[in-house]
């Protein structure tokens, strides 16, 4: 296995979706207490499109891909936890859903923040700050959702089963031996986890947007709608980097905020859901011999 390999992965609903090099695994653990998992390859770039994995482009790739492969893998997750005799959600069910929460997320984190600030710049003064503010509402909206979300028990859940995520992959980035005995020793926080990730998003995005200028409301909403590629691809670069140097001491203070923030979406698993994380990062390793 190389160690320029990133695995990562996502908490689905009774589960854990993993992602290697070359493929896409999800486990999950139904209803009766068996563990059901698939895998499916990863298709690989065009060779005509290969500059989407050029720096400071690929985040913005590595974020709309992780989104269509996170939601499709959410959704088949909720359906693999039932039983075959229980009610499913139906495919338009799912499509509403996915995109009642984007368009939701996007209204939250995005447009109300810019309109609150918008109609009270009179009392902010010049641009930067009043960006500084709106990136101030914009993280305390997110705290005050994840928190609100956090006190749901299935959330709740979902939450744990990214704990077990997280120590999974430390497992794996140690060398040791992927068996539950080993992963429940490790911390649910994570340097490139994708809560560290919506964190950078929003505080490169302060510095961004204050480059826009000031306008109407609709200038400032569509503008920053337009630079979010930008903001994507500088975030994903230092969480790469982070991710990569995290060890190292003036690392860990630029990372700390991120790990701060996952207290609010990590819990501390149990062996049942360990063993499902564990199982479906077994599936993306690639076997010896292979890439």
């Amino acid at each position: 296995m190389s160690d320029k390999v990133q695995y990562g992965g996502m908490a689905v609903i009774e589960g854990v979706m993993m992602r290697g090099p070359d493929k896409v695994a999800l486990a999950v653990r139904r209803t009766d207490g068996s563990i059901v998992a698939e895998e499916e390859a990863l298709s690989a770039l065009p060779k005509g499109l290969a500059f989407l994995k050029w720096p400071f482009i690929r985040g913005t790739y590595v974020l709309i891909n992780s989104m269509v492969i996170g939601v499709r893998m959410l959704n088949k997750s909720a359906n693999l936890s039932l039983e075959e005799e229980e009610e499913q959600l139906t495919g338009a069910e799912i499509f509403f859903t996915t995109v009642l929460a984007f368009v939701l997320a996007i209204g939250l984190f995005m447009i109300l923040p810019t309109a609150v600030v918008h109609f009270t710049k009179a009392w902010l003064g010049g641009i930067f700050l009043q960006n500084l503010v709106e990136g101030v509402f914009r993280i305390a909206f997110f705290l005050l959702y994840v928190y609100a979300i956090s006190k749901m028990k299935e959330i709740e859940r979902v939450f744990m089963y990214h704990g077990a995520e997280h120590k999974s992959i430390f497992t794996l980035e140690a060398g040791e031996e992927l068996t539950v005995e080993n992963a429940r020793k490790y911390t649910t926080l994570h340097p490139r986890c994708g809560t560290s990730f919506l964190l950078i998003v929003m505080v490169i995005s302060i510095l961004v947007f204050a480059l826009l200028g000031d306008g109407s409301l609709f200038y400032r909403v569509w503008t920053r709608l337009a630079v979010l590629p930008l903001v994507a691809g500088l975030s994903y670069e230092f969480l790469r980097w982070s991710g990569k140097y995290y060890t190292n001491g003036w690392a860990r203070i630029l990372i700390a905020p991120g790990l701060y923030l996952q207290k609010l979406t990590t819990r501390e698993p149990d062996d049942d859901q360990l063993e499902v994380a564990l199982a479906s990062l077994r599936l993306v390793i690639p076997a010896q011999g292979e890439a």
